[in-house]
This record gives C-alpha cells, sequence and structure tokens, in this order.
C-alpha cells in the first residue's frame, strides 16, 4: 500500500492534513474515513480500515478535521457542521482529482458526521458508521463539567484523554440541536452500522436507533468485546473485513483485467504486518483471505499457512472435478468431502517417485456420500486424477520472476 501525505481546503479555507492510502494495483473505488471526537487520522481503526480497503483496490482519503492533528485552523472555533462542511471539502477534493468517493465511514462523532454529510455527497453509494451516536450531542457528556464556562466565556479549556483541547460554545450549541432522523431516513444510500455491545462511551441503543431510523438496504454488525475507539488491532481488523466485505455488494468493482495469455486473473499478496507474516491475499476485487503462519514459527496464526492454500487448492479441485463428473452422468453423488495432509518425505519412502533427496507428498481421502454402487465410486476416484491442480502439481511447473516498478 503507498500512502501519499496531501492537503486541502477545509470549510474555513484553512489547510487540512490528510493521508490516501492507495492500493498497489488498479484502483477500483474510493472510500472517504471521518475519525472520532478529537481523535485523527492515525488512530488504529483509521489505519487498518485503509490499508485492508486499499488491498481490495479502494483508496482511502483519511483526514484531521479543522483545528485537530496536523490541520490547520481552530478547533474551538468548529462545530459539528462545519465538520460536515470538511467532509464535503474532501469529497469535492477527491472529485477533482477524478476520484469522488463511493464509500463513506464515520467512527464515533464522525459517524454522525458521515450520516449528515451523506446527502450533500451525490457519488456516494454506501456509508458506514462505527460506534455512532444517534445523538450527537451525547458528546458533550466528555466535558459536561465545563458547559457552563463554555457558554459563559464562549470557549474552554477540558482534558480529553490526557489532552487539553478547547470547545467552543458554537459546537456545543450545534450538537446539542442536531437530530439525525431525518438525514438517516432520507439516506438512499446502503448503510452498515457496526456497534460493540459494551461500548461504554456511546451505548449499543445508539446502533438500534440508528437502524431503525434508515430504511433499507441496511446491516447491522456487533464488533463483540471492541472498546469505544476500537483501539484493539484484532477488533480493528475484524472490522476492515466485514466493511470490505460488505462494501463489495454495493460498489459494483469490476475485477481487473488479467494480462494477455494468462488464464485466470492475477492473485495479489500485500504484507499486512511487516514484523511478522501476515499476508492479504486478493484474487480479483471480490475475494480475499489471509495468509499467515503459526505463533511458533512468528506469525500470529490469523489464516492459513502457504502450505495450508496449497492443499486447498488440491482439494477444492479434487471436489469441483468429481461433482462436475457425477453431474453429467447424472449419478447419485449427494456430498463430497476431500481432507488433504501435506508432508516432505523421503523419495524411497514413496511410491513411483524418483529415488533420491525429499518430495512433497499431499495425501487426500476423499468421502463419497449417495446411492453409488462400487463401480460408481471407483470410478470416481479415478476422475480424482484427472483434477488439473493435482497434474499440474504432478507434473515439471515453472515460475518467472520479475522485479515490478514499485510505482
Amino acid at each position: 500500500m503507498a500512502t501519499e501525505r496531501i492537503t486541502f481546503p477545509g470549510h474555513s479555507g484553512a489547510e487540512l492534513s490528510a493521508r490516501l492510502d492507495l492500493p498497489d494495483g488498479p484502483q477500483l473505488a474510493t472510500a472517504l474515513f471521518a475519525h472520532c471526537f478529537t481523535c485523527g487520522k492515525d488512530v488504529i481503526a483509521a489505519r487498518r480500515i485503509a490499508a485492508r480497503l486499499a488491498a481490495m483496490g479502494i483508496a482511502t482519503l483519511r483526514f484531521d478535521f479543522t483545528g485537530l492533528g496536523q490541520s490547520k485552523g481552530d478547533f474551538a472555533e468548529t462545530g459539528f457542521l462545519s465538520n460536515v462542511a470538511d467532509l464535503k471539502a474532501a469529497a469535492d477534493h477527491l472529485a477533482g482529482r477524478g476520484m469522488a468517493p463511493a464509500l463513506i465511514i464515520g467512527h464515533s462523532l464522525g459517524g454522525a458526521a458521515v450520516l449528515k454529510a451523506a446527502g450533500q455527497i451525490d457519488s456516494l453509494r454506501a456509508v458506514v458508521t462505527i460506534g455512532a451516536p444517534f445523538d450527537p450531542g451525547h458528546v458533550t457528556h466528555n466535558f459536561a463539567g465545563a458547559l457552563d464556562r463554555i457558554e459563559e466565556d464562549g470557549v474552554a479549556e477540558v482534558n480529553l484523554g490526557g489532552r487539553p483541547i478547547r470547545i467552543g460554545r458554537d459546537f456545543v450549541r450545534e450538537v446539542a440541536a442536531e437530530e439525525l432522523t431525518a438525514p438517516i431516513a432520507s439516506l438512499k444510500r446502503a448503510l452498515l452500522v457496526l456497534h460493540a455491545p459494551r461500548d461504554q462511551i456511546v451505548g449499543i441503543e445508539n446502533a438500534g436507533a440508528i437502524f431503525s431510523a434508515a430504511k433499507h438496504p441496511k446491516s447491522f454488525v456487533t464488533l463483540d468485546n471492541a472498546d469505544h475507539l476500537v483501539s484493539d488491532p484484532a477488533d480493528a481488523d475484524y472490522a476492515a473485513e466485514v466493511i470490505a466485505a460488505w462494501s463489495a455488494r454495493y460498489l459494483d468493482l469490476k475485477q481487473p483485467e488479467a494480462p494477455k495469455g494468462a488464464p485466470e486473473g492475477i492473485v495479489r499478496v500485500s504484507e499486512a504486518d511487516p514484523d511478522g507474516f501476515l499476508q492479504h491475499v486478493n484474487d480479483g476485487p471480490l475475494h480475499h483471505a489471509l495468509a499467515d503462519e503459526p505463533e511458533a514459527y512468528g506469525g500470529t496464526n490469523r489464516g492459513m499457512t502457504p502450505y495450508g492454500f496449497l492443499a486447498a487448492g488440491l482439494g477444492a479441485c479434487t471436489s469441483m472435478t468429481i461433482r462436475m463428473y457425477a453431474r453429467r452422468k447424472e449419478w447419485p453423488l449427494t456430498h463430497v468431502r476431500v481432507d488433504v495432509s501435506h508432508d516432505k518425505v523421503h523419495a524411497e519412502d514413496c511410491v513411483d517417485c524418483d529415488k533420491g533427496g525429499k518430495i512433497d507428498l499431499f495425501r487426500r481421502a476423499i468421502t463419497l456420500e449417495g446411492d453409488l454402487d462400487d463401480d460408481q465410486r471407483a470410478r470416481l476416484l479415478e476422475i480424482a486424477d484427472k483434477c488439473p491442480v493435482h497434474r499440474t502439481l504432478e507434473a515439471s511447473s515453472r515460475v518467472e520472476t520479475t522485479l515490478a516498478d514499485p510505482a
């Protein structure tokens, strides 16, 4: 994943700092991410979700709202509606680059902001909220003790998460007055609501209210034991996986063209964790899996091993080949199961193998269910050996490697 650091003018003209995470290969769509209240573009949830979407071919812009992070301007002079206007400015900037966003994602108060902003961004086809409040005024409980001072003085400094933040009167008044029922009901885009039942900052009832106010198509997925900030990388990865899988249904992603002469599309494997071995495995824009190694070998055991994928390919191809033959013959095969194991053995221990050294041995145990006679079962076992992947593994294969341009 390549990350481009950019700036663009926000609602007030102040320059906003952003990161545009780009796919390694063809860009299939663009997403816009709004961070949680007083957070920033680099929180764990934003980084993980942007990385997963980029691996899927979806460029993702995440930026700091006016006066936060590396963005210019005074946060004390902003309000909820200025956050909404910053989102519109971000969408306009992307559109000016020929990358109008089709997906918008908002975390916490950023989720409330995207619900408000979505109707102003014509290119959007799907909206995602993470731990979002149904009532934006809910955020004021973070500085309830300073509300009188803010109203009287126009601005006051409060401590949020160990950081001093200046909160202005306009912000408090706007979030208190904002009502999201109408914007949600008129969204006219697919909606995914993600929320943790044990969220101590924004209760799960907020997700229920958002979901009830929305019209179909709409989906709700629980984040189980995640905290409000989705600070555990495993929870952030799960949220990213759900968003990526769900959004593919609504973004009309196109399969990248394969190189000339290639019988199938490209399978792209990209590193997800440079400190371990976790890999994103993408077969086009719609099919994704994780590859990893066991913890004993320095991995995090969150996906199949490379040899596991190889065994899976053999098993899947075997089952498909058997099914295709039985279907053509109209035989009463009701179910196929293929168990594949892999080992390295001495050639002397393998019948019909060239002697000397070690070879890879794949063992298949095939279960055929249905009212089949002995001859039919024997024939289907023979057909299993005609599986194309089986033939490829038994033949002498060749791998050609080139160094690709990182750009």
